[in-house]
């Protein structure tokens, strides 16, 4: 990794402070403006002020630097791999993006909600069984909104199996073979809108004896009127969000839970008894004044067993046609703490951000308009459902002062987290036993370690292997928003940028400096051999597959035809074929080479088809062959030195 001034080996971090400062103040102008100055008044006079900014001196250490960095110690030389994969949402791309650390290399972009011109997705008629399309085989939607990837688990730890994705937009849940890195199934949630955050059960035992459906999570961010079908519009009261489960292996939806407020990101523990979700708007409101009436919103926690129990015995009730049953998880609903689903945890107002800490003991809601990161003891949370106490805000432990805009929170393993500071454009490494005893009133004690710019305004945030319980503490990546000043301009719309840090020392060092594409949201970093890709697919994987290049041929069923067809360096089965305006057709294309790496394309002019098949593949497209005339079928990827020569030619012959 080189620095922009090739000559210079060491650079320190040179952020620019007073234009971050600027930053800040604009942004504090704006939120007090609307009205949002609730929590970031707890700065109680302008050093105090300034010392959580960095601007002044802290118990830790100035975000004006970091230690010097040679960057060659992170290069990765041509023909070396990297040590892991980054998965990241493509935000409103509605795909998900694949790169490698500490190189940044882009490695690959998978469609999932979007059509994709490049691979056929959304294109060809396995992917369109996949996403989903009207009667006249047109796409159900045209757009997504990626927001959270995450990875099936085995004991805590990534399996390597599965991704899973959101689209917020739609209310969907995408999965993703990692095997072949490519979505294989979607489900579209009933009675939501607004999917965000959504996180897998970390529990999958190593035992396969242990019988139990494994689940992925999701929280509904945007309250309706149920069901949503027009009667109830102007009746607030009758809105509400819901938690929704889906088996990971069947992706059907299992259960629904309703509850007071709305979710945004979700947690889960790594005992598979709890998921959590921080919370806005507990106040049900659908104004902007009626959302901020609270002094206060929770982070809910959600009793598993004791759901999935209330399901079993019957305790639920359907929407509208749907058939899945949902539980009340309201607070006038479960008045006993040892009957009741939910556990409501007061925190700061408006948090975005909720994650479990690596060792499983607390979960990390950050304040986003409070300057704290709230801890809650998962051992309280069951002592609270065991009806130990009654105030749910016993259970939180510590809640360190820690900068302004904290959002979202990753770990080390070594006791320590690093939250994102959307508004002081840092990154803040403090230790979490430390403000636990700062809690409890040991005033001698400074939780926080470490300071770091980022330029500017970081969102997600996210530690290597840092969602698992074999953190291994070496990187973090902080993806911010804002780029003004640091790429080559590309008019308005400005790229975002992944910073990566290497937090392996006392010290966080700034050491790489990526430009995304537009929006990233959660991501995360995975040890490259946790991931075993196939490098050829299974030709008998697909029912349609043409095995050999004998089978090719045309077969007409009235005005129905279906070319059978296969392609192999450097030629496609059939020199040509012939169809008639008006026909139906189905083109399957097997490729049946077998060196990996060597994909073929599928393009025909004025039909709008572009596909490719990557050895041992099939795949498929239907049409109408509505315009007569010579059509030149061609291969759109260099494979062979007679690339060019790799055509067939579909006759249309006229009606």
């Amino acid at each position: 990794m080189t620095s922009n001034d090739e000559t210079s080996k060491e650079t320190p971090n040179l952020q620019d402070v007073s234009r971050r400062k600027f930053l800040n103040t604009a942004a504090l102008v704006g939120l007090a403006g609307a009205g949002l100055s609730v929590g970031l008044t707890s700065c109680k006079n302008e050093e105090k002020s300034a010392a959580l900014t960095g601007a002044g001196k802290t118990g830790g250490s100035t975000a004006s630097a970091s230690s010097a960095v040679t960057y060659g110690e992170f290069e990765v030389p041509p023909g070396q791999l990297d040590e892991y994969y980054e998965f990241s949402s493509g935000g409103h791309s509605g795909e998900v993006r694949v790169y490698a650390l500490p190189s940044g290399r882009t490695l690959k972009r998978i469609p999932v909600f979007n059509i994709d011109c490049e691979s056929g997705w959304g294109i060809t008629n396995e992917s369109k069984a996949i996403m989903g399309t009207h009667p006249d085989g047109s796409p159900k939607y045209k757009t997504g909104d990626t927001h959270h990837v995450h990875g099936s688990y085995t004991d805590g730890t990534y399996n390597g199996k599965y991704l899973f994705v959101n689209d917020k937009i739609h209310g969907r849940m995408a999965r993703i073979r990692l095997d072949y890195m490519v979505c294989d199934k979607i489900v579209e949630i009933p009675n939501v809108q607004g999917t965000h955050g959504i996180f897998p059960d970390k529990r999958d035992p190593v035992d396969p004896k242990i019988n139990y459906t494994t689940r992925v999570f999701l929280g509904q961010e945007f309250h309706i009127p149920q069901p949503n079908d027009g009667r109830d519009e102007n009746d607030p009261k009758k809105y509400y969000c819901m938690l929704t489960c889906v088996g990971s292996e069947s992706m059907d939806v299992l259960w629904q839970c309703k509850i007071d407020g709305n979710l945004d990101l979700i947690a889960t523990s790594y005992d598979g008894t709890l998921a959590a979700s921080n919370q806005y708007n507990t106040e049900n409101g659908v104004t902007y004044e009626e959302m901020m009436a609270a002094e206060r919103d929770a982070c809910v926690f959600f009793n598993i067993a004791r759901i999935e129990a209330a399901v079993k015995a019957g305790k639920y009730f359907t929407i509208g046609t749907s058939k899945v049953p949902v539980v009340d998880g309201t607070k006038a609903a479960n008045p006993d703490p040892k009957t009741s689903l939910t556990c409501y945890v007061p925190v700061p107002k408006n948090p975005h951000g909720v994650n479990a800490t690596p060792d499983g003991k607390y979960f990390i809601c950050a304040g986003k308009l409070s300057p704290t990161a709230t801890v809650i003891d998962l051992a309280l949370v069951h002592k609270w459902f065991d009806g130990g106490f009654k105030d749910p805000r016993d259970t939180v432990v510590a809640e360190p002062e820690i900068g302004l805009g904290p959002l979202h929170t990753g770990f080390d393993g070594r006791g320590n987290a690093y939250t994102t500071l959307f508004l002081d454009s840092q990154i803040v490494k403090w230790d979490i036993e430390k403000s636990i005893a700062q809690f409890k009133g040991n005033s001698k004690v400074d939780p926080i370690l470490d300071r770091i710019d980022v330029h500017y305004q970081p969102g997600h945030g996210f530690t290597s292997m840092g969602e698992t319980k074999d953190v291994d503490g070496k990187f973090f990546i902080s993806d911010n928003k804002f780029t003004k000043d640091r790429f080559l301009p590309v008019g308005p719309r400005h790229p975002d940028s992944g910073q990566l840090i290497d937090i392996r020392g006392d010290k966080m060092r700034l050491i790489a400096d990526h430009s995304t594409h537009p929006e990233p949201h959660d991501a995360i970093i995975v040890k490259r051999d946790l991931i075993r890709t196939k490098q050829i697919n299974d030709l008998n994987e697909h029912p349609l597959a043409v095995k050999d290049a004998k089978d090719c041929r045309v077969v007409r069923s009235g005005k129905k035809v279906t070319v059978h067809l296969t392609s192999q360096a450097p030629a496609f089965g059939l020199r040509e074929f012939t169809i008639k305006q008006g026909d139906d057709v189905t083109i399957i294309l097997t490729n049946l080479d077998k060196v990996e790496d060597l994909t073929h394309g599928f393009a025909i002019p004025k039909y709008d088809i572009n596909f490719v098949v990557n050895p041992q593949q099939t795949k498929s497209v239907s049409f109408k062959a509505d315009k007569p005339g010579v059509y030149w079928v061609y291969c759109t990827n260099f494979c062979h030195a007679l690339h060019l020569e790799m055509r067939s030619r579909m006759l249309v012959e006229k009606a």
